[in-house]
């Protein structure tokens, strides 16, 4: 079975997919490295499999993506990187454009054509041999015919302008007594974009990535 196929079905069981990959360059300065292919999750599959067996502790998502994937690294013969491993981060949002149609949104997040704001990149397996890689889907980003941008007007703290984010506004008042519908739904202003609704994440995982992003 090629190497990507039997990623697939190896992954399918966790809720998480292939995210496309990439051929290496030299500029990427990632020695000894053919290709790097990106897993992530998209949609609510990865989070009824991830409750069932998440242990408790420190990071407990990256802790529980790690665990699962090492033996499937080692089965394919690629090394296993994860966004925070150092040093000093690996470039996980560079990695995702060259790795398919990915665009940068109003709210810094990355928007897919399909999935919209509803997905993320949870690691990267490294090869050192070439692979065969399918062919890279190009699509322009939904962001350039988007008129109205519902969702720089839907945050009620206006941490978006479309330029940056501001962190500290943003936490304040999802901390604070006013913010009691981002901690238990979400980011309004990731709801409120149109593209890929149907992959929303589910409450109980919109209320963990709440907890994790909150001091």
């Amino acid at each position: 079975m090629p190497p990507l196929s039997d990623l697939a079905a190896r992954l399918s069981p966790l809720g998480l997919i292939p995210r496309g990959g990439f051929a290496v360059v030299p500029d990427d300065g990632l020695d000894n490295t053919a290709v790097v292919v990106l897993v992530g999750n998209a949609g609510p599959a990865l989070w009824p499999v991830f409750s069932a067996q998440r242990r408790d502790g420190r990071d407990p998502l990256d802790s529980w993506v790690r665990r699962r994937l090492t033996p499937v690294a080692a089965r394919l013969g690629a090394r296993l990187v994860m966004p925070n491993d150092g040093p000093p981060y690996a470039p996980f949002q560079r990695w995702a454009m060259r790795a398919e149609a990915v665009h940068p949104s109003p709210l810094g997040l990355l928007i897919h054509p399909r999935y919209g704001l509803w997905h993320a990149y949870r690691a990267a397996l490294l090869f050192s041999a070439a692979i065969e890689l399918p062919d890279r889907e190009e699509t322009a980003s939904p962001c350039a015919d988007c008129t109205d941008r519902p969702c720089l007007s839907a945050c009620p703290v206006g941490a978006f302008d479309g330029t940056g984010y501001d962190v500290p506004v943003c936490r304040a008042h999802a901390a604070g007594p006013r913010g009691h519908a981002c901690r238990s739904g979400g980011c309004l202003a990731r709801h409120a974009c149109p593209v890929g609704r149907g992959h929303a994440y589910g409450p109980a995982q919109q209320a963990f990535h709440m907890a994790a992003f909150l001091p």
